[in-house]
């Protein structure tokens, strides 16, 4: 079984088209599994919603805490963009034994339909767990990236490894 844990992030968050603000009701996740025809054997748990530029300490304590006790060796972690990296450099440090744990997330909500890349991160957050060796990895856009070699890129709104950044950059 995957564990799945949701602590908010883009993922699912909805549009107020009256104030055009983007805030959380509830977690899309089941529906996504269900529209993706997912045949494999999940458990999803809200343990939060919050956009990941609010996340603190206590909150990733909390999600850590979550991590440790589920008996599942396989956890898909939906998160914010944002401070994703963050929570896969705490979560590694935690040093939680024979577990593969997938950080994921979105840049556009899943409410905004076919425009979303919630979808599509989301399979492959599920794919990836399936397969990774235990440790901690961010998957976006098709790519798994190791926990201590990953950041986003602002400019482009996507996620690319460090050292090969550096590499480029030396060679420039």
């Amino acid at each position: 079984m995957i564990q799945v844990f949701v602590t908010g992030g883009t993922f699912d968050k909805e549009y107020n088209y009256l104030t055009g603000e983007l805030f959380f009701k509830d977690t899309h996740l089941k529906e996504m599994f269900e529209r993706g025809r997912c045949e494999v054997d999940i458990d999803i748990k809200t343990l939060m919603m919050l956009d990941s530029l609010e996340m603190r300490d206590e909150d990733r304590a909390i999600i850590k805490y979550n991590c440790a006790k589920t008996p599942s060796n396989r956890i898909i972690l939906t998160h914010g963009t944002d401070t994703m990296v963050e929570t896969a450099q705490m979560l590694a440090r935690a040093k939680l034994e024979n577990k593969t744990i997938v950080l994921t997330g979105a840049m556009i909500p899943y409410a905004f339909g076919t425009s979303s890349d919630g979808f599509f991160n989301l399979g492959s957050a599920l794919a990836f767990a399936q397969v990774l060796p235990p440790g901690v990895y961010v998957v976006m856009n098709g790519r798994y990236f190791n926990w201590n070699n990953v950041r986003k890129n602002k400019q482009t709104g996507t996620f690319e490894e460090l050292h090969q950044n550096e590499d480029a950059e030396m060679k420039a």
